[in-house]
């Protein structure tokens, strides 16, 4: 039996050379020795014994027999050998009572290069072995920006955890993602049988997942499985058999797919144009009947200017619409459970659910799949899932207005900027409007405060404090709020505060528009068109931002804001064409030629003229780390989307 096995064991590694030669590829197993240097080596750190991935087990210390192992671990010295003899008294070993002595290996980058026990590795990968134990020394890599060494410190904290190193994902922040799809903290620990019970779950998924064709995508096991459980849950993982899993795997295959695109949104920057229609086309459209639209707000418009805004929105849709939409409120979904108030939509008969917050993205995503004839929306940007629209607004165009309103009115070279939460997008805003003071005057600083690190009454009074007397705000007013509050851009002087302007989110505009794109089916020409996720992302140019400023705004401030405004809508002036400077002193766009969206949209770093920092999570308020956690952010300690 073991020449058999050997004799098969020969012809799969003389295949693999064959097959990497072909492609211009080395045909051996990769040697760690001439991969780094003595000194590098030399830092190894031995961790003990463990079970090691077979598949990340990947080639060998030293030179040595190289050339006896293709790339898969397969032998490649001929029958008759001193070699194959080994091989196959190995072989007989395993058979009879199983290869139970561990190999050495040396581990870099969550990849293993084995040191002694080449042999033994090639008769058990043969065999199809999961996992195989050994004695590791790892080897660190020096910590830097690139996101193959964040990913891979973001495992080892993962790891210092539950002890597991079979799972890898290709996005930075799956490891707390994954922490906290299974209800656990970034760094809590696992017990012995959540170990066990999570192996055992993984492993069901990867052969379902493999047998539906996993393996000709490029996304790892890993990233499909997050994305499985993000949508079906994981506690009630261990009661599905196998052809429920293969079923509901296959209702998200294109969400699998996209997993491995490396631009996996699609930005609708301006909405489409409606095509026109004939006569006949509008008189036999299905697009007579009334509509049934959910507005499911996280609290309640009353308690939130961000609602309050969404609220207006849904009233403007009812005056344009008539009889041919009918609206439902649902609020407080956060309190009252997402999934529950979302089906209960569904179950009211509402063919369309907007969802207004990033808290309510996940159970929105799950709706959408479970009930693909329904449409369903959510507040938020740049989320890469293919099944629920996203849409969003670039409020930087008029923050950069915001800011170069500031810089021309602060006497004292000091404006102040309070942000509310550090998502993506926000940051955008705050550079957009760090980039329109200095525009006009380039001595000024951007004194940044965050409202959910201390609340917005001590962020403003930190301001105050430093003498600042020129403060943009929050951007939302609550509808009992008088002119008195603290939102937009105003000044403080010994007559008190003066509002002075502020942005306008135009959401009925943007709804209008949106169901228009629905109902004429121009959404759904969007979808069948592009294999991405769609995210819209529209501007000034579509309606759908602007900014009023007061009486109190100078004539010639005015003019100048006006004159932006007219730039930036006609695409004549881009308030993000570099050169930038960072805080660091980082040249950012040194070429001038402008940052592509995706850079806007995922910055995480601050202008050269801001005084402040990106808050890091644990000094957020429980609702700050509820937002950055479903809306995605760039600051340390949490998962997000960039």
């Amino acid at each position: 039996m073991p020449e058999q096995f050997y004799k098969e064991a020969l012809k799969q590694g003389q295949k693999e050379k064959r097959h990497l030669i072909s492609r211009g590829q080395y045909p051996y197993l990769p040697v760690m020795d001439e991969m780094m240097s003595k000194e590098r080596l030399n830092t190894g750190k031995y961790i003990g014994i463990m079970q090691v991935p077979a598949e990340f087990i990947v080639g060998t210390k030293t030179e040595g027999r190289t050339n006896a192992f293709a790339a898969n671990f397969m032998p490649l010295l001929e029958d008759g050998t001193e070699f194959a003899y080994k091989w196959k008294d190995l072989c007989n070993a395993h058979l009879e009572e199983g290869i139970r002595d561990p190999i050495k290996v040396y581990e870099y980058m969550n990849r293993f290069y084995v040191e002694e026990g080449n042999k033994r590795v090639s008769v058990l990968k043969f065999f199809g072995a999961v996992s195989i134990p050994a004695q590791v020394t790892r080897i660190l890599p020096p910590k830097g920006e690139e996101p193959e060494l964040k990913l891979y410190y973001e495992f080892l904290d993962f790891y210092n955890c539950t002890k597991i190193n079979y799972i890898e994902f290709s996005r930075v922040g799956s490891y707390i993602k994954l922490q906290k799809l299974l209800g656990k903290e970034p760094h809590e620990k696992w017990t012995e049988e959540e170990m066990d019970r999570f192996r055992a779950n993984y492993y069901y998924f990867a052969r379902v997942f493999e047998e539906l064709g996993g393996k000709s995508l490029e996304c790892t096991v890993g990233d499909a499985f997050l994305g499985y459980i993000q949508i079906y849950g994981y506690a009630s993982f261990k009661d599905k058999a196998a052809a429920q899993i293969k079923l509901e795997t296959r209702k998200i295959w294109e969400e699998l797919e996209l997993l491995q695109e490396e631009q996996a949104i699609d930005l609708k920057l301006d909405p489409e144009e409606e095509k026109k229609r004939s006569f006949l086309e509008k008189m036999f459209s299905d697009d007579q009947s009334c509509v049934q639209v959910a507005f499911i707000y996280d609290k309640t418009p009353e308690e939130s200017g961000w609602n309050y805004g969404h609220e207006l929105g849904r009233q403007h849709l009812e005056k344009v619409f008539g009889d041919k939409i009918v609206t439902r409120v649902y609020e407080n979904a956060v309190k009252n459970g997402p999934e529950e108030v979302i089906s209960q939509a569904i179950f009211d008969g509402n063919k369309i659910i907007i969802t207004t917050s990033p808290k309510l993205f996940d159970a929105g995503l799950t709706a959408a799949v479970k009930y693909p004839e329904r449409v369903i929306l959510n507040c938020s940007l740049n989320k890469p899932h293919r099944y629920i629209r996203t849409y969003y607004a670039r409020m930087y165009e008029v923050k950069f207005i915001m800011g170069a309103i500031a810089g021309t009115l602060a006497e004292n070279h000091k404006v102040g900027y309070v942000c509310d939460y550090p998502i993506v997008g926000q940051i955008a805003g705050i550079n957009a409007f760090a980039l329109g003071v200095q525009m006009v005057n380039p001595k000024a600083k951007v004194y940044l405060e965050w409202s959910s690190v201390q609340g917005t009454d001590n962020a403003l009074k930190k301001l105050r404090d430093r003498e600042i007397r020129i403060i943009s705000s929050v951007d939302f007013a609550r509808p009992e709020a008088d002119l008195d509050s603290s939102f937009g851009l105003f000044s403080l002087d010994e007559d008190g505060k003066k509002n002075l302007a502020m942005p306008i989110w135009h959401w009925g505009v943007y709804y209008e528009k949106l169901i228009r794109s629905i109902l004429n089916k121009t959404m759904k020409s969007e979808y069948e068109s592009s294999n991405k996720a769609l995210n819209y992302y529209w501007g000034m140019s579509a309606g759908v931002i602007e900014f009023v400023y007061s009486k109190n705004l100078p004539e010639s401030v005015r003019k100048l804001a006006d004159l932006l405004k007219e730039n930036i809508v006609k695409n004549v002036y881009n308030p993000f064409k570099g050169p930038f400077i960072t805080q660091t002193g980082e040249v950012i766009d040194a070429d001038g030629e402008g940052l592509s969206f995706e850079q806007i949209i995922t910055m995480d770093w601050l202008g050269e003229n801001v005084e402040g920092v990106i808050p890091v999570y644990e000094q957020l308020s429980e609702d700050g780390k509820a937002t950055v956690e479903s809306a995605g952010t760039p600051i340390a300690g949490v998962g997000g989307n960039k």
